[in-house]
């Protein structure tokens, strides 16, 4: 829709029902967490923790500086909130096929995947405590990833992405392949930086906010309604989950909101600004990668403990210092990424 040809009584209606609906994820979220929280305690939702690394190493350095955390049992899949909450609200009153299905159908795809997955991980299903292999999990939201690069080419009729400051960049099939790329990446980068008390809540409830304001003045309502209806949601969820945490929001928390993230970077058409929006999900799964590689490659490390959140607390930073900073420099980076958008011709 376009902007120029609405009316200021109009706008205001719109903005009206948006934040309405912000306003009642919450609500509803606040209302649903103390039967989440006696689910969970009735039926032992104990998040049980990794001990060793991705390449097999003992995770001796994480565990010295959570060992004090895990020692009282600390409920997870507190996502399960947000994803029922979001969901609810989207088909009860923002169900639009141009511009809330795809964002919805990841929203719920990749919360599936990680509910699975910390169902596994709570169980201990198959002896260990890591739930699904991460191969699996990749293949998975790649998968739900593959739809909706579909449903985007095939139905929506996206062939190009913008450029900022430069314009539309037109690249016909291979949106699909690069679709795909940028949600199973946000995906992993989110569930990467989900490693502190209120560190990814805060994180994505900026981001979310950041693109809700540019699908705001894009006159994508839909998508603008869905970005602030998740904001919502994770407000309520930050409410308990700062320091120290009641509980954790798990993969179902973190794979819904990372996919969906991605979706609507790409519905937006402001892919080159997830980046910088998302900067510390950036720095977050990059550390990891890095981490890997270094150790693979030369047999050592290059921080201390990874992801670098990490990092950051073995160096003596206490952890609501470590959030806090992330928090600043996250939402600096959203303010930017804003600001780029309006000048750098994402605003249409």
């Amino acid at each position: 829709m376009n902007m120029e040809s609405i009316t200021l009584p109009q706008l205001n209606d719109i903005l009206v029902q948006i934040f309405a609906l912000s306003f009642a994820s919450f609500v509803l979220g606040m209302l649903l967490t103390p039967v989440y929280t006696y689910l969970a305690y009735r039926y032992r939702f104990w998040k049980r923790q990794r001990t060793t690394s991705t390449t097999g190493e003992e995770l001796t350095v994480f565990t010295k500086l959570h060992a004090k955390k895990f020692r009282r049992n600390i409920p997870t899949m507190a996502g399960t909130i947000m994803l029922v909450v979001v969901t609810f609200i989207t088909l009860v009153a923002n169900l639009d096929r141009q511009q809330t299905w795809l964002p919805l159908l990841a929203f719920v795809g990749g919360g599936a995947v990680g509910l699975l997955d910390d169902i596994i991980n709570i169980r201990g299903l198959g002896g260990g405590v890591s739930g699904l292999r991460s191969s699996l999990k990749f293949i998975m939201i790649a998968a739900i990833a593959a739809i909706a690069a579909w449903f985007f080419y095939t139905k929506l009729g996206y062939t190009s992405v913008h450029v900022p400051f430069y314009g539309d960049w037109t690249i016909g099939w291979l949106i699909v392949p690069l679709f795909i790329l940028v949600v199973v990446s946000t995906g992993n980068a989110v569930n990467i930086s989900d490693g502190l008390d209120g560190l990814a809540g805060g994180l994505l409830a900026s981001a979310y906010a950041t693109f809700g304001a540019i699908a705001l003045l894009q006159g994508n309502f839909g998508i603008a309604a869905f970005c602030f209806t998740v904001c919502g949601a994770l407000l309520s969820y930050i409410w308990f989950n700062i320091y120290p945490a009641r509980f954790f929001m798990g993969d179902v928390g973190s794979f819904s909101l990372g996919t969906a993230l991605g979706v609507v970077a790409m519905l937006t058409d402001t892919l080159f600004l997830l980046p910088i929006i998302g900067i510390m999900f950036v720095i977050e799964a990059g550390s990891s990668s890095l981490q890997i590689l270094s150790k693979r490659l030369f047999k050592r490390k290059i921080f201390i403990s990874a992801p670098v959140h990490h990092h950051f607390e073995a160096l003596g930073w206490p952890e609501t210092k470590v959030t806090m900073r992330f928090w600043v420099i996250g939402n600096v980076a959203a303010v930017l990424g804003l600001l780029i958008a309006v000048a750098g011709g994402s605003i249409r």
